[in-house]
């Protein structure tokens, strides 16, 4: 019989021979063997774990943080009053791009674009008539030009961001805007 096994077993190796364990299994069964490949595979998934909830907490923070474009919402220009009228520029954009931008003198209808920084406006024409709110006398000639370059500046615009409580406009000019407290 000894004849029969091709080498010699000693007691641990028979054993495991027989129950049918060999080569790498057999050397994983050996309790010293098998706790390392324990730490093995647990260091891979702590490591694994550990990068993935990184991630996470990134990209969760990433999303926190940002603040998201104010949306239906009446928003000032922050800006010194132009007299003899009290009003202000201001602008209203909804979650479907419509808008609507109040200026110095008239009110103008447009069509804006925004994407996590990014924002595109197309304003229409500055309407011929002058709003019926408005009295004699309150739309200066230097108010229109106001309200041609205020749509000029707005057509340009390519960036936004919020900062603090205000929607900041970039392009060719910064415009700030304010939430309006009315």
């Amino acid at each position: 019989m000894r004849g029969d096994l091709p080498r010699r077993l000693d007691a641990a190796a028979a054993s495991l021979h027989f129950r049918g364990l060999d080569g790498a299994a057999a050397a994983a069964a050996e309790p010293e063997d098998m706790m390392g490949v324990i730490h093995l595979i647990a260091g891979r998934h702590l490591i694994a774990c550990a990068a993935l909830a990184a991630g996470l907490l990134l990209a969760c923070g990433l999303v926190w943080s940002a603040d998201p474009f104010p949306f239906d919402r009446e928003l000032l220009l922050d800006a010194a009053p132009m007299r003899p009228a009290k009003r202000m520029p201001s602008l209203t954009v909804t979650a479907n791009g419509d808008a609507i931008f109040d200026l110095w003198c008239k009110s103008v209808s447009a069509r804006v674009d925004v994407s996590d920084a990014a924002i595109k406006i197309e304003p229409g024409p500055l309407p011929e008539a002058l709003p019926a709110m408005m009295g004699a006398g309150q739309c200066t000639p230097q108010r229109m030009r106001a309200d041609e370059d205020m749509l000029a500046v707005l057509a340009q615009m390519t960036e936004w961001r919020r900062q603090g409580g205000a929607l900041v406009l970039v392009g060719p000019k910064t415009l700030k805007f304010r939430a309006a407290t009315n």
